[in-house]
């Protein structure tokens, strides 16, 4: 109870002589220093909101704005062509002022609409300029006249220094494509997985909707993106993510993983320490804004910066019919999980940040802990991990009110969640491989009770000093938490570090407050619910095959010396394979994101096309090499047209999604949109690129590379894989599928990837313009690289 002695600031007691007033000044001085803080970052959020709402232009702009009007009227002219004079006819206090009084507020008035003009000119100008996207078709590395002079008046406009959400207000809309467009990419996309007759009942079906319904469901459409910032986000948001009722736990959640070949420590408590600190140094960023905007690599355009607002603080709440997303301003505590126990870890003192050896000393107090779960505590979080209806009437009932509910609270409200893992994962022992299948598999589910699900993303922090990262999926996609995740791994190994004894560095305050035991009064029939809904989850984990390893024998940079694109190359590798180990081609789903757009997310890039399935049916049949490697071409350049126009809003799937939404809005029933939207994806791949390159020196410190993360399969009978080109000689592969499946094997589908690398790789060596160039390929590790043991 020593923490809600602390967190009285006074007491008093009535006696015969009067009341006795007792104060504590810790208290009353840790009162004022947390209220402090709160102040202070109200006072950025306000700064940074002025800085932001007039940018392009800058505060301090206007003032030089008026000083040039004031200094134009002082030489008798007239820079307002009487707009001034009208101004002053009108001022509420014309009366009470003098003459030359009235002239500088008037002339500061106009200033000031003047100043307004600009900045609106400027964003409308800017907004235009990030509108064209003829930059993204052109060439590599030979830019037209046009582009150069379009990226010159962008670095103009863009101004200086700009903050995170800088850009947000001049970012464009999400277009809509054109009904005709959509469906003749659609067409195009399925023509190599169907036979005649179904491509052309599938085609009959296309026309009638183009001509029907399809022309009032756009007309919807087109009004909505009018209103709306993006007419896609909103409704993924809702209808993919918080309507769906199965478990997230593997359907939507996803992981990333810590650094390959080394540990910074193998102290569990210090990594936690670092980690927790590191992260809570990103937050302090984010709320200032100090991080810089996203932008395409290599140039100067912005991202969208939206989903890091629902980063920290955030939780998925369920419902019977739809789940919800809350976000808090601000928590000065997380959640942490250890052996069936919740703890509200505290990690602010009087206002200031713990530091992250008092973290490990605050951790260390919990892994000491002897207290006991109470009954129903220990697999709690189960209901996270189960099916959604269960555990939105189990919240309903039993977390509504009373103790329940404010332990509940402090999970939800917690800035992030914990969990003190008892296992040892990591790529280690006498089989590599399969620990990191294991180490995969771990993240992605744990035992599915010792993982918050709900919450925005969580750590997990192994017994040997491992971590990971589990993240939820509707409030933001991979590569915003694989941001986060970046400057959490190289923070903790570069910038805090630890000392000789593995420790966290810095000195501890013993008046620290112990981490507080959450409690809970669980009834019998609430711990049945719990049970079953563990069922369920511990079915869908055990039903999951996870494959995850390394490809060393070359690189991005051996595949961009053959003058193709490397994302473009994996993905044959994957179609190749694919056709290898079933004997047919699939319906392939490859995420790209849309956040050239404000408030965009992702969209889907049909890999599998005309030009692949011909390129992978000439080489399995054994074509001449030269007429396989102007078929490779053909397949990558259209791989590349495919991502462009998903990526500057020319994509098929969220338009055909959005249509399909609205008809069912207007109660509509379209056999066209309820077939596409049916289909299955058997291939579902995304790649997960390394974003701040600055931090790591790959050079110098090849080891400390990350392996990066995976997700489960989408389909029943088909696989996820998720993939990273690490530097220029390494790729990292997350394969998974499920055991259910008598046509998936993650390991066989591996292997099957190997091989097809390294025949695509040998066939455009072989090109005879660069044999001269060919160098043999090798398998090793990185230099100093070395395996956890």
């Amino acid at each position: 109870m020593a923490e809600a002695h602390q967190a009285v600031a006074f007491q008093f007691t009535v006696t015969p002589e009067g009341i006795d007033l007792q104060l504590s000044h810790q208290a009353l001085s840790q009162i004022y220093l947390s209220g402090l803080r709160s102040w202070k970052k109200r006072f950025i959020r306000i700064k940074n909101s002025m800085i932001t709402g007039v940018y392009p232009a800058s505060p301090s702009s206007w003032l030089f704005v008026v000083i040039a009007i004031l200094a134009t009227m002082y030489t008798r002219s007239d820079p307002s062509m009487g707009l001034i004079a009208k101004i002053q006819e009108h001022l509420p206090v014309s009366e009470s002022l003098s003459a030359q009084c009235q002239t500088v507020v008037s002339a500061v008035v106009f200033s000031t609409l003047l100043w307004l003009s600009l900045i609106l000119t400027m964003r409308l100008c800017l907004k235009q300029l990030l509108s064209y996207h003829g930059w993204m078709f052109e060439q590599h590395g030979k830019l037209s006249s046009t582009t150069k002079a379009w990226m010159a008046l962008v670095r103009i406009f863009s101004g200086r220094q700009p903050l995170l959400y800088s850009y947000q207000g001049s970012l464009p809309n999400l277009p809509v494509p054109t009904i005709k467009d959509t469906i003749h990419r659609y067409l195009d996309s399925v023509r190599p997985l169907m036979d005649a007759n179904q491509f052309e009942r599938m085609s009959s079906l296309a026309r009638e909707f183009e001509s029907g319904m399809g022309k009032r469901l756009q007309w919807y459409l087109k009004l909505k993106s009018l209103w709306a910032a993006n007419y896609v986000s909103d409704w993924w948001e809702e209808y993919i993510y918080l309507r769906g009722r199965s478990p997230i736990m593997v359907n939507s959640n996803y992981y990333g993983m810590d650094f390959l070949y080394v540990t910074p420590t193998p102290i569990q408590a210090a990594r936690a320490g670092n980690t927790i600190h590191a992260c809570l140094l990103y937050r302090r960023k984010l709320n200032r804004e100090e991080l810089k905007p996203s932008r395409i690599p290599g140039s100067v355009i912005p991202l969208c910066a939206a989903q890091c607002e629902r980063m920290f603080n955030t939780s998925r709440t369920p419902g019977e019919e739809t789940d919800t997303v809350q976000h808090w301003q601000d928590s000065e505590f997380v959640a942490v999980f250890h052996r069936g126990r919740y703890f509200r870890l505290w990690v602010y003192q009087a206002g200031r940040l713990l530091s992250p050896r008092e973290l490990e000393y605050q951790v260390q107090h919990i892994l000491d802990d002897p207290a006991v779960p109470a009954p129903g505590e220990e697999k709690l979080g189960a209901l996270t991990a189960g099916d959604r209806i269960p555990w939105a009437k189990a919240r309903k009932t039993y977390f509504g009110s009373g103790l329940n509910k404010r332990s509940l609270d402090c999970i939800e409200k917690a800035a992030f969640f914990v969990t003190l893992d008892d296992e040892e994962q990591g790529m280690m022992g006498d089989n590599p491989g399969a620990s990191l299948d294991r180490y995969a598999k771990s993240l992605l589910h744990g035992k599915c009770y010792d993982r918050w699900f709900d919450k925005s993303f969580s750590f997990v922090i192994y017994k040997n000093g491992k971590n990971g990262l589990n993240a939820e999926h509707s409030w933001a996609d991979a590569p915003t938490v694989a941001h986060l995740w970046e400057y959490v791994l190289a923070t903790d190994s570069f910038q805090l570090g630890y000392n000789t004894e593995g420790h966290c560095k810095g000195e501890v305050d013993p008046s620290l407050p112990r981490p507080h035991k959450l409690s809970w009064d669980l009834p019998p029939e609430f711990q049945e619910q719990v049970g079953r809904s563990l069922a369920v989850a511990q079915a869908l984990a055990d039903d999951i095959d996870f494959h995850v390893f390394s490809f060393r024998e070359f690189g991005k940079g051996r595949i961009k010396k053959c003058r193709i694109s490397p994302d473009a190359f994996i993905q044959l590798t994957l179609q190749l394979a694919y056709y290898r180990e079933r004997g047919m081609f699939c319906l392939t789903y490859e995420a790209s994101m849309t956040r050239l757009f404000r408030e965009g997310r992702t969209e889907t890039v049909r890999s599998c096309s005309n030009e692949s399935c011909a390129f992978v049916t000439a080489l399995e049949e054994g074509e001449d090499a030269e007429e396989c490697r102007r078929l490779l071409r053909a397949a990558s350049d259209k791989h590349q047209n495919l991502y462009r126009l998903a990526m500057t809003g020319g994509g098929i799937d969220r338009h055909l999604f959005c249509l399909y939404v609205v008809s069912k809005y207007l109660g509509l029933d379209s056999p066209f949109l309820k077939e596409v939207l049916s289909e299955p994806w058997r291939l579902s791949t995304s790649q997960t690129a390394v974003q701040q390159v600055e931090l790591f020196d790959l050079v110098n410190h090849p080891e400390f590379i990350s392996c990066g993360g995976g997700f489960g399969p989408v389909a029943d009978d088909g696989y996820g894989v998720s993939y990273s080109l690490v530097g220029e000689n390494m790729i990292n592969f997350h394969i998974s599928c499920k055991h259910s499946c008598p046509h998936t094997d993650a390991h066989k589908f591996g292997g099957q990837v190997r091989k097809a690398l390294g025949d695509l790789l040998d066939l455009m060596c072989s090109e005879p313009s660069r044999t001269s160039s060919r160098t043999p390929r090798t398998t090793g590790t990185p230099p100093a690289a070395k395996k956890d043991q």
